[in-house]
């Protein structure tokens, strides 16, 4: 399991800094502040698989396939080439890929998708373009009973 202090990779004072990270990481425990607020900033540049289990924010560039278990919003700044999942997904910015939500997926003004979109609801607001096809499927059965 990776070990990172994160007193020196989220609040780096040099802009010029930069943190490489090969194979897998871990990360564990309880995660408070604003650390995660915005995972990958407007000058992040990441390629590769993501799953986190909550919330995520992209807010820089990012490629591959990318999970949220929440919410997940790609921010303004932001262009992602990546398979995307998650609970609820904001997109802002740029997604080339397929869109998975299991609650709702909303393309915001300013908005570019080009891929397919799989969600229960669909939002798009004026000024957000969308090229592809959407899919709205229910929430599956056994997510919609009580008790479960």
């Amino acid at each position: 399991m990776a070990q990172i202090d994160h007193r020196t990779t989220a609040h780096a004072t040099d802009p010029d800094a930069r943190l490489r990270l090969e194979g897998t990481v871990e990360l564990g425990g309880t995660v408070t502040g604003d650390t995660l607020s915005t995972l990958f900033g407007e000058r992040s540049r990441v390629t590769g698989k993501l799953d986190v289990a909550g919330d995520l924010r992209i807010d820089g560039a990012f490629r591959g396939s990318v999970t949220a278990g929440e919410n997940l919003v790609i921010g303004e700044h932001a262009t992602v080439q990546a398979e995307v999942s998650g609970g609820s997904v904001v997109v802002k910015g740029a997604v080339t890929g397929n869109i998975t939500a299991r609650d709702s997926v909303a393309l915001q003004a300013g908005a570019r998708v080009t891929g397919d979109i799989t969600s229960p609801a669909l939002s798009v607001d004026r000024g957000a373009i969308f090229d592809g096809t959407s899919r709205m499927e229910p929430a599956s059965a056994k997510a919609k009973r009580p008790g479960r």
